[in-house]
């Protein structure tokens, strides 16, 4: 697992530091999608924080990728169906949620959650202090922790995962926009890693398909492949991590879902109308949101 706060490439007159430092830029770039979302009359969800997170920094990356905003249904999809993930959980008798690699996430600030619920976030000092400085004046609707963590950083990882699950009883995992960053192996071992506590129940991720990531690779902009590259699209989809202890409840499809939200441009829409088949999440262009189970 690579380590997104190796310092950024120092500018010069022949070679200008990259919008796309590292990993963490991403969150900026992410949170611009969630903005457009909120300022929209028809709203699926709203981030009032969204525009003050992503900056002037997130503004430029948005504008200098290539898909420009014909990618802006599959980000905001994914953010709606986490959220319905997170309400049906909570609603289920969660006592705390850990997100990890949570990056700007707000929804601790904007979400209706139980006061009484534990959320807590694990990601790299530098991103958890820029959000910190940002929503310093908010105040969130339930508990929160942040925790400044490298989950490459394995040994601690461990440490951190076995305090949490002795601190939980029922918690639920969320790691979305981080896998596709992690190669099979990493995530094979996290996967291992939060199987082993008892108390972690329930596990939201989101997946890609080889064919996607075959595409991404194509079309992104050269910055986003040089410091921040997609590796994770196993060929099994969210099979993937049954040998790991967890199961599959719930798949739910990007473009299918972009189409029920009346996100899709004309053409997208057209392909929503295709079937989906365990093969055509593999070979064709496939992405989607998971809630996974312990087994």
């Amino acid at each position: 697992m690579s380590d997104p706060t190796s310092p950024a490439q120092t500018s010069s007159a022949t070679s200008p530091e990259p919008l796309i430092r590292n990993v963490s830029d991403t969150a900026r770039w992410v949170a611009v999608y969630r903005a457009r979302e909120t300022e929209r009359p028809d709203a699926h969800f709203r981030d009032p924080f969204a525009r003050r997170l992503a900056g002037e920094r997130g503004e430029q990356i948005a504008k200098s990728m290539p898909l420009g905003r014909d990618n802006d249904w599959s980000m905001i999809t994914r953010t709606y169906l986490g959220d319905q993930f997170i309400n049906e959980q909570v609603q289920q008798g969660v006592d705390m949620v850990i997100n990890l690699a949570a990056g700007l996430d707000a929804r601790p600030y904007r979400m209706q959650l139980p006061p009484s619920l534990n959320w807590v976030e694990v990601d790299l000092p530098e991103i958890l202090s820029y959000k910190e400085e940002i929503l310093r004046d908010e105040k969130p609707v339930c508990s929160l922790e942040r925790i400044r963590l490298d989950l490459s950083n394995v040994p601690a990882r461990r440490d951190l995962f076995a305090e949490l699950g002795r601190r939980s009883k029922k918690a639920l995992i969320i790691t979305e926009g981080l896998l596709i960053y992690l190669n099979a192996e990493d995530v094979a071992g996290l996967a291992k890693d939060l199987a082993a506590r008892p108390s972690f129940q329930s596990w939201i991720l989101d997946i890609a398909s080889p064919g996607l990531l075959r595409l991404l690779v194509k079309r992104i902009a050269k910055q986003l492949t040089a410091a921040a590259p997609f590796k994770f699209a196993p060929p099994e989809g969210p099979n993937f991590f049954v040998p790991y202890g967890w199961k599959p409840v719930d798949v739910q499809s990007f473009l299918k879902n972009a189409a029920r939200l009346k996100r899709l441009s004309l053409l997208f829409r057209l392909f929503a109308l295709l079937p989906e088949t365990e093969k055509s999440r593999r070979d064709r262009p496939w992405s989607g949101m998971c809630l996974l189970k312990k087994q």
